[in-house]
């Protein structure tokens, strides 16, 4: 066989029962130039069956002599790779469209600046194909999108769902592969990473299908483990600042300043992940501001912001008590702060101001659709 164009890393743990359906999605694509690599990492299952089932000499099945875990055995197939592209999705998961490879393909190779192309996801569930992931929608249209100008919206969340990508195989040798101290947000990483050096493409048709499950790697990491995936979205945007400081980004740093704030307020106010509360105090945030900067400045300015988010988060989940507190903190931890300031004091009006505030909030909701549309 000659050297592929693409290779397709399918990871596969306790995933035997998926496999074919991910696979066959991916021999059913028009663009033939492909490699598939079986990541089968000491799975109990059936999987080296079904792997060895598919007759067609572009699918290699990899059986490790260990169990390396999720992000090694990415990053060991990563390595193995002939392709110039690279398509991690994982035995769960499948494509939604056979042309879908051919259209990010023809794309980034008349676009050399492009690092990696994504889409929407449907959600699968049962083998059927359900509704459209929401949150995966960046906009309504095709774009090619400067990296460093799509970092400013990716930073604020995740908004990829991972088995929609390609990406050159180049951003995965030159900046950076899986980091093996971020299992939860790896991927999301990777794609702030890459679009602080490569643009990016968007396709606004849903050509992939992302099933959730008891068995899927999310839910696994989820399951009892919640405080370390709520403390991995907080490193990230400082990390994605450091680099973006080295780089000059000014713009970018305060993008991951707010990013920051609000990662930090949702770990102290919400239910992160399955309905579950972090165990995270003031005193645990206080002390991961001191250890990620020496600046007051900079420390008094991001704890301003926290309890600003913190009150729109109260007072979005119905508690105006709450919020006003969290308002009157932000003021007086950061006084200039005139959103805040309108806010706290028409909280503090009566019926008239929390009417009026309301109003204010669905405005700003509506403007920050807009932006990220």
């Amino acid at each position: 066989m000659l050297t592929p164009k693409v290779t397709f890393v399918v990871p596969c743990y306790k995933l035997g029962h998926l496999l074919q359906d991910c696979v066959r999605s991916i021999l059913r694509q028009t663009y033939p130039e492909f490699e598939v690599l079986i990541m089968d990492d000491c799975s109990p299952d059936d999987t080296p069956r079904v792997a060895k089932s598919f007759q067609d000499d572009r699918v290699i099945h990899v059986r490790n002599r260990v169990n390396l875990g999720h992000l090694r055995n990415y990053n060991y197939g990563i390595s193995l790779a002939r392709g110039t592209y690279i398509w991690l999705i994982s035995a769960d998961d499948r494509l939604h469209s056979s042309s879908v490879l051919s259209r990010y393909v023809d794309l980034m190779e008349r676009n050399p600046s492009i690092g990696y192309a994504f889409c929407p996801a449907m959600r699968l569930q049962g083998g059927e194909v359900k509704e459209l992931l929401d949150y995966s929608v960046f906009h309504s249209a095709d774009r090619i999108i400067t990296g460093r100008v799509f970092l400013e919206h990716l930073i604020y969340a995740n908004t990829i769902v991972a088995p929609s990508v390609l990406a050159r195989k180049e951003c995965y040798e030159l900046v950076s592969m899986f980091p093996l101290d971020m299992p939860w947000g790896g991927d999301w990483y990777l794609w702030c990473v890459f679009a602080l050096h490569y643009d990016v493409a968007y396709f606004a048709e849903p050509m992939v299908c992302y099933r959730r499950h008891a068995g899927s790697m999310t839910s696994q990491l989820m399951d009892g483990h919640v405080a370390s995936c709520s403390l991995e979205d907080i490193e990230l945007p400082w990390n994605i600042r450091r680099q973006a400081k080295r780089l000059g980004l000014t713009r970018l740093v305060r993008c991951c300043d707010l990013a920051i704030a609000k990662e930090y307020a949702k770990t102290l106010v919400t239910s992160r992940y399955s309905g579950q509360m972090v165990e995270f105090s003031e005193q645990d945030f206080l002390r991961s501001l001191a250890s990620h900067t020496g600046s007051p400045r900079l420390r008094r300015w991001i704890r301003g912001r926290t309890y600003a988010t913190m009150g729109d988060l109260a007072y979005w989940n119905g508690d105006s008590v709450t919020a006003r507190r969290s308002y009157g903190k932000a003021l007086r931890t950061c006084g200039f702060l005139p959103r805040v300031w309108l806010q706290f004091a028409l909280l503090r009006s009566g019926t008239l101001g929390c009417r009026l505030r309301s109003s204010l909030g669905g405005v700003q909701r509506r403007f920050r659709r807009v932006g990220v549309a």
